[in-house]
């Protein structure tokens, strides 16, 4: 069996790896007897996977932004696996989930429920242009699942076209279509057709765009859809949550050549939705409608798992065959949660205020490139915001080991992020975040940042 690189330089991929030195050491000066109990008892339970188990901590609290170890420190939740767009335990997807829990918990095969109804009809009204029919499934793979087998009934083709680095779940298809080795290496034969490009990142782009993305990504896919001539669909990430922002005109030259060359255009949402972006769905940014909308992780609540496909009325063709069929498909307490959710982002004004806060939040984060030589780029858009970490500005190497530290001594200061692509730190708080939590995020930042590199790298 092939080993796997204990190092951040290995794989870029999408967080830090469980098996670092600075984890063990982190551990040593930050994990109390009882937590080390419950992590010990943790450790022999569950299969061990890269990313995963063995675990970093034992959380007992989480409210709003904050989470609470077992320990008693607080921490700024600026991860949150992207469910919190509500933040946490919010009181109205509880109440809501208690209510519906009283009258009826489960919904059996054959029968429908109105919650489910209700949540699929507001999904349809809040779409973007024709997408008008929808589908539940558990888990966001899942729901990329369902949506790889309706591309293949809906045009009779197999093959697809997806982007290296990109992340669509963790199943055998969902890795197929994916582009992260850490999921892929050394798991064996993938599904067939599953063509590759590069993605739209002009940080590291291999045209050499320098900052400024020219296209030529955009262009490479209609290339490979001319040459196979049997694609059954584009499926990428509108906005890649490290966050990688593709230019405004690239998901319009995809749609077109899609629509040349008789492919259907999916866009995996997953992450993003309802709200992160500063809109309710990240494909409106670019006024384009793809053919399937796949969404989910924040829909359930916080709370729950839940995933939606949502897609244009056309594509409804597969009556004889079983789509999806999981036994939680229209869950009615999940399908409560997410109704509950949506009414807080609509009445509480959360996609105005991730815009607002996003674009404070990414002129305080910008200072930091004037500050530290090691910040490479900063960049964002709504409450998905990236500082990246570099080597040398004009080559963008990335200074993986020290992003590392960086997270390491924010966790022991309060502050929790994700490291994606080995030197990103991606900060995805709650919508519900105050500018006020914001300050004390970029304090904390700012002096890890410091802590890692010195004072040195600061400009006089």
């Amino acid at each position: 069996m092939a080993s796997v690189p204990t190092n951040t330089d290995s794989f870029k991929s999408e967080g830090d790896l469980n098996t670092s030195p600075h984890r063990a050491a982190w551990s040593e000066r930050n994990i109390g007897e009882e937590t080390a109990g419950w992590l010990s008892a943790d450790n022999n339970a569950f299969l061990h996977q890269s990313l995963s188990t063995p675990c970093l901590n034992v959380l007992k609290h989480c409210e709003g932004s904050v989470l609470r170890d077992l320990e008693g420190r607080t921490i700024l939740d600026f991860h949150g696996n992207n469910v919190h767009q509500v933040g946490f335990g919010n009181p109205r997807v509880i109440e809501a989930i208690v209510r519906q829990l009283q009258e009826l918990s489960f919904c059996t095969r054959r029968y429908t429920n109105i919650p489910a109804i209700q949540l699929a009809e507001k999904l349809i009204e809040l779409a973007p242009g024709d997408l008008n029919r929808v589908l539940f499934a558990p888990s966001g793979t899942a729901a990329i699942g369902m949506a790889l087998k309706l591309a293949r009934a809906a045009t009779g083709r197999f093959k697809t076209i997806s982007m290296w680095d990109s992340f669509h779940g963790a199943s055998l298809d969902a890795i197929s279509i994916g582009g992260e080795a850490i999921f892929r290496n050394g798991i064996g034969p993938l599904l067939p057709g599953c063509e590759h490009v590069p993605p739209p990142d002009s940080q590291h782009c291999l045209w050499d765009c320098k900052g400024t993305c020219s296209l030529k990504c955009a262009d490479y896919i209609e290339y490979v859809l001319e040459k196979e001539g049997d694609v059954a669909a584009v499926i990428g990430e509108t906005v890649r949550c490290t966050p990688f922002i593709p230019p405004l005109d690239y998901w319009k030259k995809v749609r077109a050549a899609c629509d040349k060359h008789g492919a259907l255009l999916i866009l995996d949402e997953i992450p993003t939705c309802l709200g992160r972006t500063g809109k309710m769905f990240a494909c409106e940014h670019y006024n384009i409608v793809p053919d399937m909308l796949v969404i989910g992780k924040g829909l359930g609540g916080g709370i729950f798992p839940l995933a939606a496909l949502i897609a244009k009325d056309g594509l409804n063709k597969m009556p004889d065959r079983a789509l999806g069929h999981y036994t939680h498909e229209k869950n009615p307490v999940a399908a409560a949660a997410a109704l509950a959710a949506i009414q807080v982002i609509q009445e509480d004004g959360l996609l105005a205020h991730a815009t607002r806060l996003g674009e404070y939040g990414l002129k305080q984060l910008r200072l930091l490139a004037d500050q530290f030589q090691i910040v490479g780029d900063v960049r964002g858009l709504g409450l998905i915001l990236g500082v990246e970490l570099v080597k040398n500005r004009k080559t963008m190497e990335r200074a993986t080991a020290e992003a590392e530290q960086v997270m390491y001594e924010a966790l022991t200061r309060g502050l929790n992020f994700k490291v994606t692509m080995g030197n990103i730190l991606t900060l995805t708080p709650p919508l519900t975040l105050t500018q006020g939590e914001f300050d004390s995020a970029h304090r904390i930042l700012t002096d890890s940042i410091e802590a890692v590199v010195g004072k040195a790298s600061i400009p006089t």
